[in-house]
């Protein structure tokens, strides 16, 4: 194991079409992981996420398997190519069910039917057109909290991803959020702009959602982590299966804590996170709350070979 490094998996919006094709040809393990993800689904995943359109990967429902199973895919590689053990994983979002599994506390083929439910149960939650979500850059985290509270309006619409300093997420109510973009510009912000989103996730407008999820929950098995994870909504991390189950359905209706999971990780001594799924998202941002930090992603051929060798 190495003290120094760890993993983490993105969340939705790291998919694209095309996405982990010049790996895949040269490693078999990324198109066998989509066949194993396809085959409980009844619906070929690779061949979705290649040659399909950007509308069909990017509804809920697909996205969050499409992504899971991108992770694992290059999780395994990374193992197949002797890749340093990690001292502990992470996801942001829907990236934490990736983590777990990469983690065996949740069989992969148990996870990719609960993040397809999970995405169903999240877009029956709130209809097309009610919800809404946007991103804010440049002002303090307080301040946006603040200016969510005034604008809600008997409405809901609240901070929902801290993902680096000086970048926040917020989601509610369509009209509420609406309302909070503009006080947020007169504020200062730098932008303040909505996402192109069909759900507004981690907020209270998704609780009918964690509360099916709850049901399925309670269907699967849950094992201590083999390597230590931490959850979004406490940045710590929980071992118990059952004190992650719970950690699972809160995280659909409270924030997403990123910066203190990054942080929590540099205090327990990572000086390395590799991002380990499609993009660079993540990359990004966990240069942006640590600059101690040593970033990089695997989601591309140069990225893992830089990688392995580092």
């Amino acid at each position: 194991m190495n003290k120094k490094l760890a993993l983490v998996f993105p969340g939705q919006g790291s998919q694209s079409l095309g996405m982990l094709a010049d790996i895949a040809a040269d490693h078999a393990v990324i198109e066998v992981t989509f066949g194993e993800a396809s085959e409980v689904l009844g619906q070929d995943l690779w061949q979705l996420c290649q040659t399909g359109t950007t509308e069909e990967i990017n509804r809920t429902d697909i996205t969050q398997p499409l992504l899971l199973t991108a992770g694992i895919a290059l999780w395994r590689l990374w193992n197949e190519s002797e890749g340093a053990l990690p001292a502990c994983l992470a996801g942001h979002s829907l990236g934490e069910y990736t983590a777990l599994v990469a983690a065996s506390a949740i069989e992969f083929t148990e996870a990719v039917k609960l993040v397809n439910l999970r995405g169903k149960y999240m877009q029956e939650a709130v209809p097309a057109g009610v919800g809404s979500m946007a991103a804010v850059l440049g002002l303090a985290d307080e301040q946006i909290v603040d200016i969510c509270e005034q604008a809600a309006q008997n409405q809901i619409v609240s901070a929902v991803n801290f993902n680096s300093p000086g970048q926040v997420v917020i989601a509610g109510h369509a009209e509420a959020v609406d309302r909070a973009i503009k006080m947020c510009k007169d504020a200062g912000a730098k932008r303040a702009l909505a996402l192109a989103v069909s759900v507004p996730s981690h907020c209270e407008l998704m609780r009918p959602a964690a509360d099916k999820l709850q049901q399925a929950l309670e269907q699967i098995e849950v094992n201590q982590p083999n390597i230590p994870v931490v959850q979004n909504v406490s940045a710590t991390m929980q071992q118990t299966p059952q004190a992650i189950k719970q950690s699972l359905v809160e995280q659909l209706y409270r924030p997403v804590l990123w910066v203190d999971c990054v942080n929590s990780m540099v205090d327990q001594g990572v000086e390395q996170v590799i991002e380990c799924g499609p993009g660079k998202v993540l990359s990004g941002l966990n240069k942006r709350i640590s600059r101690q930090l040593n970033v990089a992603s695997i989601g591309d051929l140069s990225g893992l070979e830089k990688s392995l060798s580092a």
